[in-house]
C-alpha cells in the first residue's frame, strides 16, 4: 500500500475506533485479520510457553520422586511425612514469590525479559535438586524452581496478550495451560516409564531442556509492542509488530491503535488513581477470579490425587488414575482452546463452573454414603480375589470418586483453568498491568499453599467430604460472580476492554 494513501486511513481509524460505530471499521477488521500470516507469531508464543511447560513440569516432580526418596538409603536424603509434605507444598511458596518480584520486572525489564530472567533460578533449582546431598538442597530447589514458575505464570499471559491480535487471542491465551499440562504428563511419563532405567535425579536433568530452549529461541522473539510504546520507543514498538504481524499487511492502523492508547496512559500509577474505577475493577475481578480458582480445590485435588484415591478405593492403579485425569485435562484444555474465540469466555466459565460444581457435589455425597470401612473392604476384596466380589454393580459404585474427578478436571479445564489467567492479562489496564499480574499470582498461589496445608488436617479431623462440598459450594458462588461481574472479551482488542473499564459504554464491547 502506497504511505500516502494509508495516512488517512490510519487518521480515520485511530480517531473512530472509539466508538466503532461505523460496519466501514468492523470491516477493515476483518479484513485485516484475513490477511494476516501468524507464523512468527505462534513461533513467539512458542518460545514464551515453554516457561509454563517447565512449571508444569516442576508442579508435580515431587509425585514419582518423594516414594524413591521415602526409601532413599541415605538418611541425609530420606524424607519422611513432614519433610515429604514440605517437599511437596513449599513450590508455591516460591510462586508466591515470584508473583510479587514480578510486580516490579514485568514494568522495569519488560514481559520478554522478565520471562527469560525465570531461567536462571529455574535452572540452578533443576540443578540443586539433580545434585542434592541433603534435604535442604532438595527444598532449596523446590522453591528455586516454584519462583520462577511465579514469574513465568504472572509475565507469559500478558505477553501472549499483548503480542496477538483479537482473532487469535483466546487460543492463544489457553497456550500455557496446554504447555503446563504436557510438562505434567511428560513428567509422569518419565517417572513411570524411565524411572526403572534412570535414578531420580534425571528427572531433575531432564527439567532443564526446556528451560534452555526457552532462553535461546526468545533471544530472537521481539519484545511486546505495548510494552515498547510505555517506554517510550517508538520505533522499535513498530518493528516488534511489523515482525509479529508481516510487512505486507496493515500493521500500521493496529499500531496507530496501541499508540493511542498507551498515549493517554501515565507510566506509573498513583496511589489516588487506584480508586479510579477505571483501575480497581479490572484488578478486583482479576483478582477474585485467582482467588475463587484456586478456592475450587484444583491444586488440592491435584497435590493429593493419589491419597484421595487410595482413601475411597478406586479399583485402577494410582499412578493409571494420575495419567487418566491427566490426559482429560489436556484433552479438555485443548477443547477450550478451540473453542473459545467461536463461543466466548463468559459461556465456558458458566459451563466449567456447573460441571465443577456437579462434580463436586457428587464426590461429597458419595464419601458421605460410603462409609470408609466398606470402600476398603471392597478394595481389599478386589486386590486380593476378583472372584470374591459380592456382586457386578459395586465395581461401577467404586469407580464413582474417579469419574467425579476426571469431570472436576474436565470442567476446570474448560473455563476456570485458562480463561481466568487469558482474562487476567487481558482487562488489566497497560499502565497497572506488570504490577496487577503479579499481585494476581500472589493471591492465587497464597491461597493453594493454604489449602494444601490445611486440607489434610480438615480430612482427619472431618472427613474427606466435607472439603468437596466447601469446593462445590464455591464452584457455585463462581457462577454467580461469572454472571454478575465478568466481561466478554471474545473479539474485542486490548484497547476497546481499556475503553469499556474507563467509560462503563457497553457499545464498546459490541
Amino acid at each position: 500500500m502506497d504511505p500516502s494513501a494509508r495516512e488517512p486511513l490510519v487518521r480515520k481509524t485511530s480517531s473512530s475506533y472509539h466508538t466503532f460505530p461505523e460496519s466501514t471499521v468492523r470491516r477493515l477488521d476483518k479484513e485485516y485479520l484475513w490477511s494476516l500470516h501468524n507464523k512468527r507469531l505462534y513461533l513467539a508464543v512458542f518460545a514464551a510457553v515453554l516457561g509454563n511447560f517447565s512449571f508444569g513440569f516442576a508442579l508435580v516432580y515431587p509425585s514419582p520422586v518423594i516414594p524413591a526418596l521415602e526409601a532413599h538409603p541415605s538418611p541425609a536424603l530420606r524424607l519422611d511425612q513432614h519433610t515429604a509434605s514440605w517437599f511437596g507444598s513449599v513450590f508455591t511458596l516460591g510462586a508466591a514469590a515470584g508473583g510479587l518480584s514480578t510486580m516490579m520486572l514485568n514494568d522495569c525489564l519488560g514481559r520478554k525479559l522478565s520471562i527469560m530472567f525465570s531461567a536462571l533460578p529455574s535452572a540452578v533449582g533443576y540443578a540443586l535438586m539433580a545434585s542434592a546431598q541433603g534435604v535442604w538442597m532438595l527444598l532449596l530447589g523446590r522453591v528455586l524452581t516454584g519462583y520462577a514458575g511465579g514469574v513465568t505464570s504472572a509475565s507469559i499471559p500478558v505477553y501472549i496478550s499483548e503480542i496477538s491480535h483479537p482473532g487469535v487471542r483466546g487460543m492463544l491465551g489457553a497456550c500455557p495451560q496446554i504447555m503446563a499440562v504436557l510438562g505434567s504428563l511428560v513428567l509422569y511419563a518419565l517417572g513411570k516409564y524411565l524411572g526403572l532405567v534412570l535414578d531420580w535425579r534425571w528427572l531433575a536433568v531432564a527439567g532443564e531442556v526446556p528451560v534452555l530452549a526457552m532462553i535461546i529461541l526468545l533471544c530472537f522473539m521481539p519484545n511486546s509492542p505495548r510494552f515498547l510504546l510505555s517506554q517510550g520507543k517508538e520505533e522499535e514498538a513498530l518493528g516488534s509488530l511489523c515482525w509479529l504481524r508481516g510487512k505486507d499487511t496493515d500493521y500500521a492502523r493496529e499500531y496507530e491503535q496501541i499508540k493511542d492508547s498507551v498515549r493517554k496512559q501515565s507510566r506509573r500509577v498513583s496511589c489516588a488513581e487506584i480508586k479510579d474505577p477505571f483501575l480497581y475493577k479490572p484488578i478486583l475481578i482479576a483478582g477474585v477470579m485467582r482467588f475463587l480458582q484456586q478456592l475450587s480445590g484444583v491444586t488440592c485435588i491435584l497435590v493429593y490425587l493419589q491419597s484421595i484415591f487410595k482413601k475411597t478405593s478406586v479399583i485402577l492403579k494410582p499412578e493409571y488414575d494420575a495419567a487418566l485425569v491427566g490426559l482429560v485435562r489436556l484433552f479438555s484444555v485443548v477443547i477450550a482452546a478451540v473453542s473459545m474465540d467461536k463461543a466466548g469466555r463468559k459461556i465456558l466459565l458458566f459451563v466449567s463452573a456447573g460441571v465443577m460444581l456437579a462434580s463436586n457435589l457428587t464426590m461429597g455425597i458419595y464419601i458421605h454414603f460410603m462409609p470408609a470401612s466398606h470402600n476398603s473392604t471392597i478394595a481389599n476384596q478386589t486386590l486380593v480375589s476378583s472372584a470374591s466380589l459380592p456382586a457386578e454393580p459395586t465395581n461401577y459404585i467404586t469407580l464413582i470418586p474417579l469419574l467425579a474427578t476426571m469431570f472436576f478436571i474436565m470442567g476446570y479445564a474448560l473455563g476456570w483453568g485458562p480463561i481466568t489467567w487469558l482474562l487476567m492479562s487481558e482487562i488489566l489496564p497497560l499502565k497497572a498491568r506488570g504490577v496487577a499480574s503479579g499481585l494476581c499470582v500472589i493471591v492465587s498461589w497464597l491461597t493453594a499453599f493454604t489449602l494444601t496445608q490445611f486440607f489434610l488436617p480438615v480430612v482427619n479431623a472431618f472427613g474427606l467430604e466435607v472439603p468437596f462440598l466447601f469446593f462445590a459450594i464455591i464452584s457455585a458462588g463462581n457462577i454467580l460472580f461469572t454472571g454478575c461481574c465478568v466481561p466478554e472479551t471474545k473479539g474485542r482488542s486490548l484497547e476497546q476492554i481499556e475503553a469499556f473499564f474507563r467509560t462503563g459504554r457497553r457499545s464498546f464491547m459490541r
